[in-house]
């Protein structure tokens, strides 16, 4: 189908946003049982000029603050997921190369990037050490495999890790999708997030110049660089937010519409049942603490990233910690409500061709990231012993 775009418009972001989200939800169902890359839909975000929201103005962009792009990612996940996914690993990829890198390699690439309209994939998954990268005389080649590559299928640009196949050291590149010896393998066919085509990468012998290795200052080598986990955690964070406030809305139609009282209640309309109103309330208050613990965690985020290297380890510390606080609430919260949302939306809200259950597949895909365990035991040790999180790609 043909989407709305937005290139003469004079829309905020987030009108924009509401307006593609409008247009995807109409398909979401049919897509969702698909699965495969929805690339209609990544072409209406590219021509919408979205690509370019976390870009400074002074490179193209529309210069953005993190708070604005994730309220973004926010709206985008409310009606699909994988499209809030991979756009928010866009603007991941984006901010890597910011940190990790000097200003005459991210610079050109915020030009290209926000004047071809690029989408950036991600190939950089710490955890799977099976691409090596070997150092020539000027310049290095990879090869070997990478799982879990959100959005590297129709990408423009790959932001791919390494470990030295001499030196064991963890190396990160910016590399075209399309160069010679990349492989991009479609084989993600998982329950949940079924369109982020976060399947696996082959290298086989891939030229890397000096130019594309972020080596300086490189990831987790300044409180600065160590933002990029931060901001991974809480773009997960807005996604879940999004999943939860979009199964709400669907439980609430449902409730409204199609749902009938239980005939031990004595009631004619199922929206006078003090258990119907006592769920309702609890997934409000739910999503209102993550909402108030994401947006204030995001604020902390924009004032750390202005710091630039002027950051201290104390105040990468802080933002830690409130990342940390609004990720395992949303976790807890979204998983909740996706769950418990058929207790309200009735019987019939479990057709198949609804496919509501979704939102519960796609939470439950995603939140298993990483660990919330790990994150809480985090929050134990600043609890008990003011101590903040070791910097990690993941916290």
């Amino acid at each position: 189908m043909a989407y709305w775009t937005a290139e003469d418009t004079t829309d905020s972001p987030l009108q924009i946003a509401r307006s593609l989200a409008e247009a995807f939800a109409r398909t979401a169902v049919e897509r969702d049982n698909q699965g495969g890359t929805p690339k209609a839909e990544r072409d209406a975000i590219r021509h919408s000029g979205l690509l370019r929201l976390s870009i400074p103005r002074q490179y193209g962009g529309l210069g953005a603050n993190w708070h604005d792009t994730l309220i973004v990612v926010r709206e985008l996940a409310r009606v699909d997921s994988s499209i809030g996914h991979v756009f928010a690993f866009h603007h991941l990829m984006l901010a890597s190369i910011r940190l990790f890198a000097q200003p005459e390699q991210w610079q050109p690439w915020y030009e290209h990037t926000a004047r071809h309209q690029w989408f950036w994939g991600n190939a950089m998954n710490p955890l799977d050490t099976r691409t090596l990268c070997r150092e020539f005389s000027g310049w290095y080649e990879l090869s070997g495999k990478k799982s879990f590559c959100s959005g590297a299928l129709d990408s423009e640009m790959l932001l791919v890790s390494a470990i030295g196949e001499s030196n064991q050291k963890f190396i990160t590149a910016a590399v075209p999708t399309a160069r010679s010896g990349i492989a991009i393998i479609q084989d993600w066919d998982n329950i949940g997030q079924r369109q982020t085509d976060s399947g696996s990468v082959n290298f086989e012998r891939v030229r890397i110049e000096h130019k594309e290795i972020l080596g300086d200052p490189g990831p987790l080598s300044t409180p600065f660089s160590c933002l990029r986990s931060l901001l991974a955690q809480l773009i997960l964070t807005n996604i879940y937010i999004g999943i939860a406030e979009g199964a709400f809305a669907e439980a609430k139609y449902y409730t409204l519409h199609e749902a009938r009282p239980w005939f031990l209640s004595g009631l004619s309309q199922i929206q006078d049942d003090p258990y119907i109103l006592n769920h309702y309330g609890e997934f409000w208050m739910g999503l209102e603490t993550v909402r108030t613990l994401a947006n204030r965690a995001a604020e902390q985020l924009d004032a750390a990233y202005q710091q630039g290297e002027r950051l201290s380890e104390a105040e990468r510390g802080q933002v830690a910690v409130a990342v940390s606080v609004a990720k395992v609430a949303a976790t807890r919260v979204g998983l909740d409500l996706t769950s418990r949302m058929f207790d309200v939306a009735g019987a019939r809200a479990t057709h198949a061709g609804l496919r509501l259950d979704r939102y519960w597949r796609n939470l439950r895909t995603h939140t298993l990231h990483d660990p919330i365990d790990y994150k809480i035991r985090e929050l134990g040790t600043w609890a008990l012993m003011e101590r903040y999180p070791t910097p990690t790609f993941y916290s």
